[in-house]
């Protein structure tokens, strides 16, 4: 009998860490494919001919079969010549579980 109890005991605690375990590798999961598209929100707006207007912009896309939602916030920085991008993407939920930062000149060269 008390075999038996010690032994629940610790298939009890190897399904808690199996648990927790699964839990961390999702929270990755998300967080890693959010990391790729606020890089590629951010290097759409590196790559385009015409800097970004200042302000915020907010849309969607689908990436690893689920839909993320983002914002990228453009602002000017102590350097005229030089925007900020800021991009945080967000999960069905809300919460943000992404973010990057870029740079990119404020104007095309002539």
């Amino acid at each position: 009998m008390v075999a038996l109890a010690v032994f629940s005991l610790a298939v009890l605690a190897l399904l808690r860490l199996e648990t927790a375990t699964i839990r961390g590798a999702t929270t990755l999961d998300d967080s890693l494919i959010a990391g790729l598209v606020a890089r590629n929100v951010a290097n759409d707006a590196i790559t385009e001919a015409q800097p970004p207007v200042a302000g915020r912009t907010a849309g969607s896309e689908v990436n690893g079969g689920r839909a993320w939602n983002w914002v990228r916030n453009v602002r000017a920085t102590g350097n005229a010549s030089i925007v900020r991008i800021d991009v945080a993407v967000t999960n069905p939920a809300g919460q943000i579980v992404g973010r990057t930062v870029a740079i990119r000149p404020a104007d095309t060269p002539q």
